[in-house]
């Protein structure tokens, strides 16, 4: 258990000087023999001394655990959180004010990220050997990774002189995984394989599906002779073979913070979380292939490797000394290898729920660090909110190594998804346009579905 200082540093030396001056007029009222003034600075060292050691042992003998009933939920979904006080000393606590702390951009949107119910704020007295209860529920109402805590106690003896302040507990996180918009129109029934598309360039040739028959031609492999043909026509045919398909979708998802104007924000940023969530969802349903890449921050990693936030407790400087960062300098991509296997859904919501814009890696680096992990067997689908000539690039790179590539732009205006289609319709990359929430079952639909 660790303790911190925030205005207790200056109420400490104000103290001490309180204390400094009393013993500097008892050795006056001393030398002049004034004895009542010398009695009075007596008590008056006393009342100093014993309120700091009352105020040292009820703040050294709380303690407090934090329970919550789950770990992993849905927006919308609400999470009891539950935490018991306990005072092990014998010393009655007269007041104690207990705060758990909440991230500021949890609480900060209208509506909050996080909408508390209850009371998270309480004022409290203590018995000796005495236990208490906090209880509030937290509503999630936006995807995210969030630290719920720590609690802050404060207390302090009964003439205002000292402050004690308490971290009792540390941070519980929960993570909320995005939304899945069900795709407009779309029959589970249907004969064909969602997302399936024929290649543009015959690239590669599926042996177990015969398009029909041809001339021979010199060099023609003999398990291409369609030997049926050769017998009734008595000339050599070979066989003609159908171009292979791509059936699932590899999602790239950019997530760099200059690709998002802060007038937007954080509106168009969860729109394409809950695109590429709603995506990734109808391909699951049908079984097939799905996978992810993004240039985002994994908010979960950020704590494991910069511990939690501080933001409450500290100054910036003292946030900075800490561990903090100002800049992301992390350049390696979050992946989720294209699979089709059951859980594959429940990787990539996990993988979008925590994931935060970053400054460190841009969209062709994105494209660069994951090409050769992408698989020919599935479409590529970028969802983008600024298209720049290097991203259009990099997609036309990936179109003509015989990949299908569908672009996503997440733009509301009309003359703004026109300017920034250009230089990828330049490149012969398909193109949709993502307006709005609303708009996710049908864009994502033709997008999988060409």
């Amino acid at each position: 258990m660790h303790s911190f200082d925030c205005r207790c540093g200056e109420r400490y030396r104000l103290s001490m000087r309180w204390l400094v001056i009393a013993a500097a007029v008892l050795l006056l009222a001393v030398a002049l023999d004034l004895g009542l003034l010398a009695y009075a600075m007596y008590a008056l060292i006393g009342v100093i001394v014993v309120s700091r050691k009352l105020a040292d042992a009820w703040s050294g003998s709380l303690t407090a655990a934090r329970q919550i009933n789950r770990s992993r939920v849905k927006i919308g979904d609400s999470v009891a959180v539950v935490i018991t006080l306990e005072n092990q000393g014998r010393l009655p606590v007269p007041w104690l004010l207990l705060e758990d702390l909440l991230p500021r951009r949890a609480i900060m949107f209208d509506p909050p990220n996080l909408q508390v119910t209850g009371r998270r704020l309480q004022l409290v007295s203590f018995g000796g050997v005495a236990r208490k209860t906090l209880l509030y529920q937290v509503k999630c109402n936006r995807r995210g990774y969030y630290q719920l805590g720590p609690l802050v106690a404060e207390t302090g003896d009964v003439f205002g002189l000292y402050r004690r302040y308490r971290v009792l507990t540390e941070p519980t996180f929960v993570l909320v995984v995005p939304e899945v918009i069900p795709l407009a129109g779309y029959d589970i029934a249907s004969r064909r394989p969602l997302g399936e598309v024929r290649m543009a360039h015959r690239l590669f040739e599926d042996p177990t599906r015969i398009a029909g028959v041809r001339d021979y031609l010199a060099g023609d492999p003999l398990n291409r002779i369609h030997w049926g043909a050769t017998a009734r026509t008595a000339t050599l045919h070979s066989k003609v073979y159908e171009p292979s398909t791509v059936a699932g979708a590899t999602i790239l998802l950019d997530f760099h913070e200059q690709s998002f104007a802060a007038k937007d924000e954080p509106v168009r940023s969860e729109l394409a979380v809950t695109a590429a969530a709603s995506i990734a969802g109808a391909i699951c349903e049908m079984g097939q292939q799905v996978g992810l890449a993004t240039n985002g921050r994994d908010a979960a990693d950020r704590i494991r490797t910069e511990g939690w936030s501080h933001e409450q407790l500290h100054t910036r400087r003292a946030a900075l000394a800490a561990g903090m960062q100002d800049k992301s300098q992390r350049l390696r991509p979050i992946v989720v290898p294209t699979s089709d296997s059951n859980t594959q859904l429940r990787l990539i919501l996990d993988t979008l729920g925590p994931v935060e814009k970053t400054d460190g890696l841009s969209f062709p680096q994105l494209v660069h660090e994951t090409s050769s992990r992408l698989p020919r067997s599935a479409t590529v689908i970028a969802l983008l909110t600024a298209v720049t000539p290097a991203d259009a690039i990099a997609l036309g790179s990936l179109r003509r190594r015989g990949l299908a590539v569908t672009a996503i732009i997440n733009v509301y205006d009309q003359y703004d998804y026109a300017r920034l289609a250009g230089p990828l319709v330049a490149e012969q990359i398909d193109v949709r346009q993502l307006r709005d929430r609303a708009a996710i079952p049908q864009v994502c639909l033709q997008a999988i579905a060409r």
